[in-house]
């Protein structure tokens, strides 16, 4: 069975010309994904959130705010992005992907959203390009509804996921383990349950061997009814905004193993795609999608 891929064309919002943000990725991730045969039925479409399901993790008036596309202009300059109609819907919709896609793994071990986290988000406001917090919303969502108990984040962007570490704060059953470089943004940290800064130009062994001492005991110890596996590929050698030096191989080598050895324990993963930054948007694109491919291929072992 191939694993349940969910995308939205709100994924991707209009932006000025010559935003740094690459815009442009969601689609042709999008576009590789059914190219490279992993959706043979199609994509799984959710449904966008709505302001009291994103009053769960955030307050709500930053909410409504951001709803009605009034966001203060200091809060605008922290997010990196207009607060404007498309930027909205895809705020939207990436929280409900993630949240659909969640879902699906509980019920079938595997599923990701081509979109998502969004880890810079806070209580109080956005940041970093991220408007809402995708994956602690669809943590606290399904906790609430019974769906799971407990949950681990596993964050392998290449910053720091303070806005998790502040979403889920308090909830200690919710736990966020960032691995990312040390020196990258954002420059004050906000604590989670297991941070490890990792040095500058940091390569694919030492990289590897870091996240295979540490991942293992990990989902041992904890023994989670869901991971939340944010595989941002913001590591790259050659990103915009990364510090580290992972190549194209690391960083499958890095999916693969998250993947089998989450689904090794039986127990089941949501991938989101995190950050990726370059002016090549097809490379970047074409990174994201490796996640998807590692799914696949742990999805026709175990078949």
């Amino acid at each position: 069975m191939s694993v349940p891929i969910v995308f939205h064309p709100a994924y991707e919002a209009t932006l000025p010309d010559g935003h740094r943000f690459p815009m442009g990725k969601y689609g042709r991730l999008a576009a590789r994904i059914e190219a490279a045969g992993l959706v043979p039925g199609g994509f799984v479409r959710p449904e966008p959130a709505d302001a009291d399901l994103l009053a769960l993790v955030h307050d709500r008036a930053y909410v409504e705010a951001v709803l009605a596309a009034n966001v203060p202009r200091a809060i605008e300059r922290e997010i990196g992005l207009p607060i404007e109609k498309s930027v909205v819907r895809r705020a939207r919709a990436s929280v409900g992907g993630t949240l659909a896609a969640a879902r699906l793994a509980l019920a079938g071990g595997l599923a990701g959203s081509t979109a998502g986290g969004s880890h810079h988000a806070r209580r109080a406001h956005g940041a970093g390009f991220c408007t809402f917090n995708d994956v602690a919303i669809a943590a606290r969502t399904l906790q609430a509804e019974g769906a799971l108990r407990r949950a681990l984040v596993v964050d392998l962007d290449v910053h720091q996921g303070d806005g998790t570490a502040d979403c889920l704060s308090g909830t200690p059953d919710l736990f966020a383990f960032s691995l990312h470089a040390e020196r990258n943004y954002p420059a004050r940290k906000i604590p989670g349950d297991l941070d490890i800064g990792l040095p500058d130009g940091l390569d694919d062994a030492g990289y590897l061997a870091v996240l295979h001492a540490r991942l293992p005991p990990l989902l041992d110890a904890l023994a989670p009814d869901l991971v939340f596996y944010n595989a941002g590929v913001d590591p790259h050698r050659d990103d915009r905004l990364g510090r580290l030096a992972l190549t194209d191989d690391g960083l499958l080598a890095r999916d693969r193993f998250v993947v089998g050895e989450t689904r090794a324990r039986g127990i089941p993963l949501v991938a989101v795609i995190g950050g990726g930054y370059g002016r090549d948007v097809d490379a970047v694109a074409a990174r994201h999608a490796l996640v998807f491919a590692a799914m696949a291929a742990e999805s026709g072992r175990a078949g």
